[in-house]
């Protein structure tokens, strides 16, 4: 028998989504249609009547969850297979990334102007959440709101606001949207959280775009965590946090996430820079933006860099590109694939990049060659420097780790060699 979930955008019910025989189907509601504000909610899947089979709608909606090996402990806490993908958003579809919500049919969206009183959490209690969540991803299972985001590290979208001086943070009640995304310092990786946090800092330094991250760790305690505001949420001028509208490149190019790395069919970047053509309006200045964001990640070595890390931001009439986000200088870990998500010219490997590889990679993006090498060298000149007083900026907070030292040096070791081989 078909399952059904009716989708939200923002607090308007949109269209449905279907299960059956193992194979999703999503149409518009033919109310939704009519409206002269009518809006697709993926690039990928654009408005009209004829529904969308699971071909077309598995992409959008299974990057909505978590993915690696947190789907597969999800699927064994639901007692379902892995690859379900209803299961999970029937269980974690209240809060997602952007403005979809997922609800039972019989169910209706709690409308923006309700009231919700946040139950902030104690040390204790925040303290057994970050000690729950490695086992029980997204709290599923527990009692409470219905949580999801896409990717492989442990996180939760929740509630944080600044009171007597502290932060306070709440899990968002009922299907109330989140403010900021809390992620757990991991073991596997050592100083990921002040890794993460430094990268994104130091983007913003450097005047790109990216999501603000801060440091914190429960008092009396060595449990560190990151708090990433995020930027598909805004504030009103009355205090609510409100959704805004953004899916990654996978989901607007209808790519399903096991395929995000392009050495296994996902995009490249040239596929990134023509889905900012044909999606933005004007299109310069978000090409110009992603260009530089594309540099940065690989001069600060963050090998991870796939279409699931980028994504576009539904605020304005025309989409743009989202602050960067995700930044870890992934290179730092000998643990981890030393391959680039996404190759450069004809090369996975930042250190066999030459000028003739930025060149190939200009000429498939359709971009200016002399552009590009501008740049980067522009970008490698100045990245070092700013790397140093970030690193100052952090010890003089007290966010000190052995780590940061060793991406500072990588990060120059990386820029001393881009300008050595663009200058020849």
């Amino acid at each position: 028998m078909p399952r059904r979930l009716t989708v939200f955008l923002f607090s308007k019910k949109v269209g449905a989504l279907q299960q059956e025989n193992g194979q999703l189907r999503f149409a518009y509601d033919s109310a939704w249609l009519a409206r002269p504000e009518a809006r697709p909610i993926s690039h990928s899947l654009p408005l009209r009547d004829e529904p969308f089979d699971d071909l077309a709608a598995r992409p959008f909606f299974a990057g909505l969850l978590p993915e690696g090996d947190l789907r597969v402990r999800l699927a064994k806490i639901l007692r379902v297979s892995r690859l379900n993908d209803f299961a999970p958003l029937d269980a974690l579809g209240g809060e997602c990334a952007g403005a979809i919500t997922l609800l039972e049919d019989d169910i209706e969206i709690m409308p923006p102007s309700a009231p919700s009183s946040p139950l902030w959490l104690d040390d204790g209690e925040l303290a057994n959440l970050l000690m729950t969540l490695p086992n029980r991803p997204m709290l599923v299972g527990e009692s409470g709101p219905r949580l999801s985001l896409a990717g492989a590290q442990d996180k939760l979208p929740v509630l944080a606001e600044e009171a007597d001086g502290r932060i306070r943070i709440a899990l968002p009640p009922r299907e109330a949207p989140s403010s900021h995304i809390l992620k757990l310092e991991t073991a596997d990786l050592p100083g990921g959280v002040h890794n993460e946090a430094f990268c994104l800092t130091l983007a913003a330094t450097c005047g790109l775009p990216a999501a603000s991250a801060t440091i914190r760790q429960i008092p009396s305690s060595n449990l560190f965590f990151l708090l990433v505001e995020r930027y598909d949420r805004r504030q009103s001028s009355d205090g609510r946090w409100e959704r805004l509208s953004q899916e990654d490149f996978c989901q607007a190019m209808g790519v399903v996430p096991e395929y995000k790395y392009q050495n296994e069919g996902g995009p490249d970047l040239a596929a990134c820079f023509e889905l900012l053509r044909s999606a933005t309006r004007p299109s310069a200045l978000e090409i110009l933006r992603l260009l530089d964001g594309v540099i940065f990640n690989a001069l600060v070595g963050n090998n991870d860099a796939h279409a699931k890390n980028f994504s576009l931001i539904y605020e304005k009439r025309y989409p743009t590109l989202a602050p960067l986000y995700d930044v870890l200088c992934s290179a730092i870990y000998p643990c981890l694939n030393e391959k680039m998500a996404m190759k450069i010219g004809s090369k996975y490997h930042f250190d066999d990049l030459f000028p003739r590889h930025w060149e190939a990679f200009a000429k498939s993006a359709g971009l200016s060659s002399a552009q590009v090498k501008k740049r980067v060298s522009r970008m490698a000149a100045l990245i070092p420097g700013q790397a140093h007083k970030t690193l100052n900026d952090f010890i003089a907070l007290g966010l000190t780790h052995g780590i940061l030292t060793d991406i500072v040096n990588l990060i120059q070791d990386r820029c001393s060699l881009s300008i050595k081989r663009l200058t020849k």
